[in-house]
């Protein structure tokens, strides 16, 4: 019987990865297993809660003050133990964060097959998203199974010398994940404060961006809100107290927005798709806003997720307050770009890519 291991530890990562743990633990044949590092906490176990996913394993490793240095180190110990007791055959692992990483290259270690969901997104600047691009580059350069989302991500893959044969393109689990977690009749105190206005999601807390490029993110927004009095703007923000620091210089006495706890995914997910628009410096939510019909301006200076651009779903508008500014109020004024930005296709999948990677992993090659 194949052996699988799981292996994630934020919240993005486990929104992407427990529609693949469900459906794998459908499949016959196979023993399927999760070891959670915990690199998030509080809110890896609302995303776990709420796709009914009990980890096997849980290396706790969070710590107040933690660095890059002391995360790596731990989860890279912490998955040789795991690992040593498991024997599985093929361990996968999610995306480009720190847990991505040190559970690859602990299993390349001891010599286990590795599957990397969501591979072949690259800026091809490995300070920008930092440290997220050396991330899955790192991991790219030993998975054995690479399950690409787009052909864009598989190009990016074959020009880089991978070989062909271990590329699957496979469409984004993300949007998996938002056919368990919209449901039409959901309700929170939140979207009533903001009934009748239009309601703008932000989210904001990569680590490039913290310092000056949060301050100015967050002065744009006030400056706009304050000018249209039809915008409300509900801001979950992140449990970093850099970021929470600025956002409270910034934003404090503004009585359209509102600075709220982080939301579980099944809120969260309900929040975009009844949102106007989405400012965001997250990654997983370029995938999900095509599949929502909303407009999303990307608050960094480049993104690894180019094929939302193409599609005309996505503006990459940077740090600058001055732009941010521009190009949020434009976004609010001009309807023909509001219109074309919400009808835009979705390039990232049809809700089936959970199914595709685990028919890779049972009966073989189904898809290039």
């Amino acid at each position: 019987m194949k052996k699988i291991l799981l292996v994630f530890g934020t919240r993005p990562e486990a929104i992407k990865m427990c529609p693949l743990v469900n459906e794998l633990k459908s499949r016959h044949g196979i023993e399927t297993l999760v070891c959670v590092t915990g690199q998030h906490r509080e809110m890896l176990r609302q995303v776990l809660d709420a796709f009914g996913v009990e980890p096997d394993y849980d290396l706790e490793v969070m710590t107040p003050g933690q660095t890059l240095f002391d995360l790596t180190g731990r989860v890279l110990e912490g998955m040789k133990k795991v690992l040593e007791e498991v024997r599985p055959d093929v361990v996968l692992v999610h995306g480009d964060t720190t847990t991505t990483f040190a559970s690859a290259l602990a299993a390349f270690y001891l010599g286990i097959s590795v599957g990397h969901v969501e591979a072949g997104l690259r800026t091809y600047n490995v300070r920008s998203p930092y440290p997220e691009e050396f991330n899955r580059q790192a991991v790219g350069s030993i998975a054995d199974y690479n399950f690409a989302p787009t052909a864009l991500a598989r190009d990016n893959l074959l020009r880089e010398g991978k070989p062909p044969q271990s590329i699957y393109v496979t469409g984004n689990t993300a949007i998996d994940a938002l056919g368990t977690t919209v449901i039409n009749d959901f309700e929170h105190p939140e979207l009533a404060w903001a009934q009748g206005s239009r309601l703008v999601i932000l989210t904001a807390h990569r680590r490039e961006n913290w310092g000056q490029p949060l301050h100015n993110i967050f002065r744009a927004v006030r400056r706009v809100v304050e000018e249209f009095p039809d915008v409300k703007v509900l801001y979950p923000i992140h449990l970093n107290p850099l970021v929470r620091q600025a956002a409270q210089e910034e934003l404090s006495g503004c009585d359209r927005v509102r600075i709220i706890p982080p939301l579980d995914v099944i809120a969260f997910h309900n929040f975009l798709a009844r949102s106007y628009m989405i400012l965001t410096d997250s990654g997983g939510i370029q995938e999900e806003a095509p599949s929502l019909g909303k407009p999303v301006l990307v608050l960094r200076d480049v993104t690894e997720r180019p094929e939302g651009v193409k599609a005309g779903t996505l503006r990459v508008i940077g740090t600058r307050e001055d732009v941010i500014y521009r190009e949020f109020k434009t976004l609010l004024t001009d309807e023909t770009l509001y219109n074309n930005m919400s009808r835009a296709q979705n390039p990232y999948g049809d809700g089936l890519a959970s199914h595709r990677i685990a028919d890779i992993l049972t009966k073989g090659r189904t898809t290039v």
